[in-house]
């Protein structure tokens, strides 16, 4: 604990964001990150808790009071090698985690919690800047080889731990480039996907081999992924969205949130030029763009959030998001205490932009003119408790109303991994819920098959990914050689 009273000398203090005026003009992140000496001070509010619930609550158990102390005696370079011991991406976590380790922080219990996100954010970006991030390949290597399918963050903590342990590992990627939902599904203003280069950059330094624009399952026949790999792990994600079965559906203008933010990020990084697509809303090959027009985002989580902020960029005449649920409290609902993580109002930088949220909306229509969306039919609900104590939604009678859209994104969350290709051909025994089953030790219905992230476990947050991955690492290396030095964890 490097100041013992560093708690009552410093307020929480969070990073700002540039002006709305000016971020909104451009896809820059949003984040002015904040000095060194501002760092150190935050970390000094870091009580050094005898138990640190911060550390009970982040998935990749993040040995949080020892990097804070350590960034508070200006030790950068083993707070380095403390962070990275549990996380490999810091970097990717740093901007775009909710900080579950934050809402269990003892000194949130009657403070402001410590910045514990933007502090992991400050000793990588040190580590960087500094050079203390170097390519380290293994020293030895053991003559077996991974195929890892899907480089989202499952993925590549996967294959940076089994590379660790001197595997030669193949990550096949069915899109151009490397990140997944990382690099196309995460808007640039809240990740510059220059930070996902430099990342790669140094994996394949490494020695790891990233295979894009090839389809694991189709490109390359399951037979031969089988034949020419010791082992297989599957990180494909969970990328079959929640759709909206509601008359109008099939409008031209009415999107997955999915479809929308890769387009976008796509024409953001050069990759796809709107010359190349025809017509207007309503489908693959086509072009979606917000510009001009009165733009709803049903949904009311982080897709939705970036679904705003990306529409307000594009220029749109209004942005409204919507959500089934009602409006969450601002503080600690009853039965969410500390140190449990609560579903509380949360806003985003998209969300300061510009638009208008409501809740405990239902869509009860799209309609339209000449096939083309013109507005949407909504109505408000209420959640009400049968007589089994079970929440029943129901319609608030004359509340019917109509909201102008001229491009609707559905942002309602995904349901399950794509079948096609790969999981059927494998013929991978599915969960109940759809996803790959496997047991704990990651490993699936087909031999020498594994399967992690969202794969596995259903949608579900960037810092669980990663542990998955580090997971699946530690059982794959014990399955190939017998025993693991890779952590468990």
């Amino acid at each position: 604990m490097g100041d013992v009273k560093g708690f009552l000398k410093f307020k929480r203090q969070t990073c700002v964001y540039r002006p709305v005026d000016e971020r909104k003009q451009d896809y820059r992140e949003v984040t002015v990150f904040k000095d060194s000496g501002c760092n150190r001070d935050q970390a000094a509010r870091c009580m050094d808790c005898g138990t640190p619930f911060c550390h009970w609550a982040c998935p990749v158990s993040n040995y949080i009071p020892e990097w804070n102390d350590l960034v508070f005696n200006g030790r950068w370079e083993k707070a380095l090698e403390l962070l990275t011991a549990t996380n490999n991406f810091p970097e990717f976590t740093g901007r775009l985690c909710p900080a579950l380790c934050e809402y269990s922080c003892v000194l949130g219990i009657n403070d402001d919690p410590v910045t514990i996100r933007e502090n992991e954010l400050a000793i990588i970006e040190n580590a960087f800047k500094a050079g203390f991030v170097k390519p380290r390949p293994p020293k030895n290597r053991t003559g077996r080889k991974v195929a890892v399918i899907g480089s989202g963050p499952a993925g590549l903590a996967c294959a940076d731990q089994l590379n660790r342990a001197g595997h030669s590992v193949t990550v096949f990627e069915k899109d151009k480039k490397p990140g997944g939902i990382l690099r196309y599904g995460i808007p640039d203003f809240k990740l510059d996907k220059a930070v996902i280069d430099r990342r790669v950059k140094v994996m394949e330094a490494e020695g790891i081999t990233f295979t894009c624009g090839v389809e694991a399952g189709v490109d390359v026949p399951v037979d031969k992924l089988q034949k020419d790999f010791d082992a297989i792990c599957i990180t494909a994600g969970s990328r079959v969205p929640r759709d909206l079965d509601v008359e109008g559906r099939q409008l031209k203008g009415v999107h997955f949130a999915m479809d929308y933010l890769m387009q976008s990020n796509r024409r953001v990084s050069g990759e796809l030029a709107p010359s190349t697509l025809e017509g207007e809303g309503g489908g693959e090959g086509q072009f979606i763009d917000a510009k001009g027009k009165s733009v709803v985002v049903i949904g009311g989580g982080d897709t939705g959030s970036d679904c705003v902020g990306t529409a307000n960029r594009q220029g749109a005449k209004t942005v409204t998001q919507i959500e089934l649920l009602p409006r969450p409290p601002e503080c600690r609902p009853k039965g969410q205490q500390w140190p449990k993580y609560p579903m509380i109002l949360k806003t985003s930088s998209s969300h300061e932009e510009g638009g208008e949220r409501h809740w405990s909306i239902l869509t009860k229509k799209f309609e339209g003119k000449d096939g083309k969306l013109t507005h949407m039919r909504c109505v408000k609900i209420t959640f009400e408790k049968d007589p089994k104590g079970c929440q029943v939604m129901k319609e608030v009678p004359g509340s019917e109303f109509n909201i102008e859209a001229g491009l609707v994104v559905l942002a309602m969350g995904f349901v399950y991994p794509e079948k096609k290709g790969l999981v059927q051909d494998l013929k991978l025994e599915l969960d109940q819920r759809g996803n790959i089953k496997a047991s704990e030790t990651f490993q699936t219905s087909v031999k020498k098959v594994f399967a992690a992230g969202d794969a596995r476990r259903g949608q579900s947050l960037i810092v669980w990914a990663i542990s998955e991955g580090r997971k699946a690492a530690h059982s794959i290396d014990k399955f190939l050689t017998g025993k693991s030095s890779l952590p468990s964890f």
